[in-house]
């Protein structure tokens, strides 16, 4: 099998291609690098069955190379990322976010129908003359998209509330992600991760906030908290995150569907500052800089999840924090 994965030099993308390397598959990793790094994907350089092409998603003429390749599943998490950027510069992470995702799809419908075939009602009428080949799109969502939460959490069915462009441009891609399935029978599916941690991830401004505060703490420095810390996040392990991507290319049962994962539980951002900081650093309060684009509880029901993919999370927040940490001091001792 080949796969092809859009933001592959990205913290999670980085370990959805050493999942797929690990299970024996084709890949090509398509990164323009303005999120991710050449050193998040520097250990499969030699590996024969992996390829890296420095590219963007909204580059028509790039994707129509590409896809000569002729993929088998597509996991497209290559977007903008920042909550907080997404306000500040709205246009380029619609670009990236929803006209980028309409791309990678109308080149999976190609791949898979033809470029000349045609649909007759319901039925695809196939081109002879064209070579065709079968193919699904794994569309990586956000839980940023929701509305907060109640006591029982997040469900599939949950109100979405597009509070920032981010979730807005989400939500657009995932309509067309769900259209491309029910208008043209192109296996997709859309996969919700919540707030994803662990190695790999950048440990500056532009970080998750578990990195930004294990980092701090190790350098002795303040951490700051946005706003009064009250907000809750429902923390998913990196490697539990990855797995979950994977499978969501291989499990028929979710195709034409909207999967959430999490763990179920939920830390308000100033516990999670105490379980970090171990009382090494002060932990400060600041203003918040957009908090018009704020969540105040997230929870995930990962139900439909175990459900229709027998998956579930299997790290606890203490042991996913404890592997990050362990993995920060590696990095600096390394410089």
């Amino acid at each position: 099998m080949k796969a092809l994965v859009t933001g592959g030099a990205g913290f999670i993308g980085r370990w959805v291609v050493k999942n797929l390397l690990d299970e024996g598959l084709k890949v090509l990793v398509l990164d323009n690098l303005s999120n991710g790094s050449i050193e998040n994907i520097r250990e499969f350089e030699d590996n024969l069955s992996f390829k890296f092409v420095k590219g963007d998603i909204k580059d028509e003429k790039l994707l129509d190379e590409i896809f000569k390749e002729k993929f088998d599943v597509i996991y497209h998490l290559a977007a903008s990322i920042n909550v907080q950027d997404s306000i500040d510069d709205p246009k380029t992470t619609f670009f990236n976010d929803t006209v980028g995702t309409f791309n990678v799809l109308e080149k999976a419908k190609v791949q898979m129908f033809g470029k000349n075939s045609k649909m007759n009602g319901d039925k695809w009428i196939l081109n002879g003359k064209e070579e065709t080949h079968p193919c699904k799109v794994v569309f990586m969502s956000t839980c940023m998209v929701y509305d907060k939460a109640d006591h029982k959490g997040i469900d599939e069915t949950h109100p979405t509330k597009p509070v920032s462009p981010y979730g807005g441009s989400k939500i657009a891609a995932e309509n067309m992600v769900l259209s491309y399935y029910h208008a043209y029978k192109l296996p997709t599916v859309v996969i919700r991760p919540f707030n994803t941690y662990g190695p790999f991830q950048k440990t500056g401004g532009e970080g998750g906030v578990v990195a930004i505060f294990i980092n701090n703490s190790l350098q002795e420095k303040d951490i700051n908290i946005y706003g009064t810390g009250e907000q809750t996040r429902d923390l998913l392990y990196v490697k539990d995150c990855a797995r979950f991507v994977v499978q969501a290319g291989y499990n028929e049962k979710v195709n034409g569907e909207i999967v959430n994962a999490g763990t179920g539980k939920d830390v308000t951002i100033n516990e999670l500052a105490q379980i970090i900081s171990k009382g090494r650093v002060n932990i400060n309060h600041v203003k918040h800089i957009h908090p018009q684009s704020e969540i105040m509880k997230l929870k995930c029901d990962y139900h439909k999840a175990k459900n229709l993919m027998n998956w579930e999370p299997s790290y606890t927040l203490e042991q996913g924090i404890n592997e990050t940490e362990n993995w920060i001091k590696e990095q600096k001792m390394k410089r």
